[in-house]
């Protein structure tokens, strides 16, 4: 479950940097804290389906999951 976790805040992180976001940036755009915007970067903190679509849409990304 961890590398779950860690895969998902790479990628988040990835995408905030590649859009010039800060976390603070992307935690204003989500109301979410900047401590929570970090946690989920670094996969310590688990994610609902309905914050990661709020992230990919604060981001302009979409978020693809693969099952299997």
């Amino acid at each position: 479950m961890e590398d779950i976790k860690r895969r998902v805040g790479e990628k988040i992180r990835e995408a905030r940097k590649a859009k010039g976001l800060t976390q603070k940036e992307l935690a204003d755009k989500i109301s979410l804290s900047v401590g929570t915007v970090n946690q989920y970067e670094v996969g310590k903190q688990n994610l609902t389906i309905e914050t990661i679509q709020k992230v990919a849409n604060a981001l302009g990304v979409s978020f693809d999951i693969t099952l299997g």
